[in-house]
This record gives C-alpha cells, structure tokens and sequence, in this order.
C-alpha cells in the first residue's frame, strides 16, 4: 500500500529509543523526512545516526518537553529545519511508577507537564501551519492505561486521560482543515521502560523480571509483548492519506491485553 508520506514532514517526539524511535523509523522509510528530539542527547544522536545509517533524512534537536519552552521551542526548530509541518507525534515517555501516598504535589505537577503540557505545547505550536496548508496529522502516543489502569503507574493511569479528551475534542475542531487527530494506546511492548517496569515490580515482590514478564504473557491473548516495528506501522498508516477519514479515535494496539468492548 502506497501511504503517500514521501517527502512529507515529520516531527517525533521522544524519539531517541523504544517506540518513539520506531515511529519515526516507520515515517522515514516511507519516505517521510523527521525531526526527533529526547532529553538524553547521547541517546539522541545514536538514533539520528541509526537512521540516517537506514537512508532516512533526519534532524535532532535535544530537548526536554517536559517543559513548555523546549516543547514548543523543538517543534518551531523542526519545522525550520523541515521547511514546515504535515506529522506531529507527541511523546514523552512516561512518569515514575508509584504508589498514591508516595507522590507528592511535585511528582504530581512533573507528571502533569511531562504527559499533557508537553503535548498541548506541540500542538500549539505546529497549529498555525498545518491550518495554513489545510492539511494534517497530530497523532498522541499515550497508554493503554487510559482505558485499562495499570497498578503502579497510578500518575499516567490519571493524567494520559487529559489526552484523550484533548485529542476529542481538538478533532472536532481541526476538522473543517483537514487535520486528523488521533491517539494510539500501546500495551506492553519490548522496550527499555517496560523492562524498568518489570524490574521494579520484581524487586517488590521478590520475583525476577522474566517472571513479571510472563504474568503479563498471560495476560495478553496473544502471548507476547510487542515488537516496536509493530507500533511505527500503524502509527505511519494513522499518518498516511489513506486514513484521512479516522479523527477523533484511541485505537489500543496491545496484542488483546485490553479486556473492554468499547
């Protein structure tokens, strides 16, 4: 299937590894030219360097969208250097795992910036482009936590759901100009965060971490974690002219993890 991003403008945050690094992996092999940007400009450069290594034409910039500045700062330095905007991807990894009576208002706030700020700041700033052409694609990477909470990860279970209704309500917005605005919800996936994840429920409950992992196997129809290669694909499809019709939509891709009929 021919998705028609040859060309097109893509800007992919956190995208320095896990699946971040597979969206704009996916985008820049069907030809789409990417911005990326992390925190870790160690990390940041191995993985410009990985994909330019690929043929796919990218610009890094590091910052942190955690913070206003840096978020808005990162999309209006993508679209320099891009010459515009078609593709927005919000992500910002995700906030620590714990307990509600471990977090304070900090932790709290830190949370609030890192998964929603982050993202209102982007889209505010790659707005007026994307209006100007009367063409778009703002595509929100969240959790499969908003439909189904995960235990222990109590801050993204709260705030990623400020997203959803963002994204609902921005679709209706945006869609007299031709902008689409969609979240994709991922499950359990093969990355660093969800090895993190597995070790520190390890460590609670004194099991090992190939242990955790396979409770969660078991929990997935399909019996396995994801591979990221898996989320970058529907993410370019989400991006192509092909689904120009889907606004508005969460769509989860966590293998049957998500037990919910709606």
């Amino acid at each position: 299937m021919e998705l028609g991003l040859k060309g097109r403008a893509a800007v992919v945050a956190g995208a320095s590894k896990g699946l971040g690094l597979a969206v704009a992996r996916a985008l820049g092999m069907e030809g789409a030219r990417v911005a990326i940007c992390s925190r870790d400009a160690h990390h940041l450069e191995r993985a410009a360097n990985e994909l330019r290594a690929e043929g796919i034409e990218v610009f890094a910039t590091p910052a942190d969208v955690s913070q206003p500045g840096q978020a808005s700062g990162f999309v209006m330095r993508a679209m320099d250097d891009l010459g515009g905007i078609d593709i927005l991807v919000t992500n910002a990894g995700g906030p620590p795992a714990l307990t509600f009576e471990a977090i304070d208002d900090e932790t709290w706030e830190q949370g609030f910036r890192l998964n929603l700020m982050s993202t209102i700041a982007m889209i505010r700033a790659a707005l007026p482009a994307m209006k100007a052409k009367r063409w778009g694609r703002i595509i929100n990477m969240t959790s499969i936590a908003v439909k189904q909470p995960i235990d222990g990860l109590i801050i993204s279970n709260t705030i990623r759901s400020g997203v959803i209704g963002l994204a609902k309500s921005l679709s209706r917005e945006l869609a007299p100009y031709n902008i689409t605005v969609n979240n994709l919800l991922p499950g359990y996936f093969l990355t660093s965060r969800v090895e993190d994840l597995a070790a520190r429920i390890a460590r609670e409950r004194n099991m090992s971490p190939d242990d955790v992992t396979l409770s969660w196997k078991k929990e997935i129809p399909l019996q396995r974690l994801g591979a990221p290669s898996e989320f970058g694909a529907l993410a370019a499809f989400l991006a192509s002219v092909q689904a120009a019709y889907i606004t508005g939509a969460s769509i989860p891709i966590d293998g049957g993890y998500y037990r919910g009929i709606m």
